[in-house]
């Protein structure tokens, strides 16, 4: 009998959810994915309190809002460490020498023969191996978890990078070529404009992987913020409300990270056919 509330909560939602569907619109597309996070987060809160989960197993989203109104200092100070000093700047620098890097490629077939198994390579390695070494080498602060972002970013946006810009048509090539347009002209004019969807899939997939990495990377040192050392001493402690409310802080900042991302691909990419509605 204490399942039939969540199913009641469960089926009413989804009827809901069904109704609204019939309205394509992008206000109703927009409640639908609200009505459904909401349904989840309820049934969460029910559950706990039917079934008196323990908080050191699942705490109640209501456990965790309350955690992190408490905390909000501590998180802000962890956001920061974390996503914009280790996170971001790791995945500007990685994407930036990733960018530099293909180019590089795309103009000697040598390096493209040399350097892309090099780069496979190290796309490889574990982060639980890299990151106590890269620890060591740049210290305990944001920049050993800046660098463990650049070695996990840099390789998927390379191979996208180099795959677009040997995108573009032979025969657009060979007039470029035949205009004795000089490489950076056609680079600028040409390989570049191409390379960009491209280029917006690897940095959208290493959006969440630089925060992955940024996070696992302070699990292996860090001074006494963080979101890694947060989430390691919140458990020890056994505060798994604060452990859910970086949870938390995580998803929103990836989230918005990939909004932010995607936002700019639609403005540089207008022409693109997967831009066009």
């Amino acid at each position: 009998m204490s399942a039939l509330p969540l199913l009641g909560v469960w089926l009413g939602g989804w009827a809901l959810n069904i109704w609204l569907a019939r309205f394509d619109t992008r206000a109703t597309r927009a409640l639908v994915a609200v009505i459904f996070g909401a349904t989840i987060v309820i049934l969460w809160e029910m559950a706990v309190r039917i079934y008196a989960i323990p908080t050191v197993i699942l705490p109640a989203p209501s456990q965790i809002a309350d955690s992190f109104v408490a905390n909000r200092s501590i998180l802000w100070t962890d956001f920061v460490q974390t996503i914009l000093r280790g996170a971001l700047t790791g995945w500007v620098i990685g994407a930036l020498a990733a960018i530099l890097t293909a180019i590089a490629i795309d103009r000697s077939p040598f390096l493209q023969r040399g350097l892309l198994p090099i780069g496979n390579f190290v796309a490889a390695l574990p982060i639980v191996g890299i990151a106590p070494i890269l620890v060591m080498w740049f210290g305990f602060d944001w920049q050993s978890k800046a660098a463990v972002v650049v070695v996990m970013v840099f390789f998927p946006i390379l191979v996208n990078m180099v795959a677009g810009l040997k995108a573009t048509d032979p025969m657009q090539r060979d007039l470029m070529a035949s205009w004795a347009a000089p490489y950076g002209a056609s680079l600028w004019k040409l390989r570049l404009p191409a390379a960009m969807p491209f280029l917006f899939n690897g940095l959208k997939i290493t959006t969440t992987l630089a925060l992955i990495g940024a996070i696992v990377a302070e699990f292996f040192g860090s001074p006494t913020r963080g979101m890694g050392f947060r989430i390691s001493t919140a458990v020890g402690r056994l505060d798994l409300p604060l452990v859910w409310a970086e949870i938390v802080v995580a998803a929103l900042a990836g989230t918005l990270f990939y909004g932010l991302v995607a936002l700019i691909e639609k403005k540089v990419t207008f022409w693109h056919p997967s831009q066009r509605t």
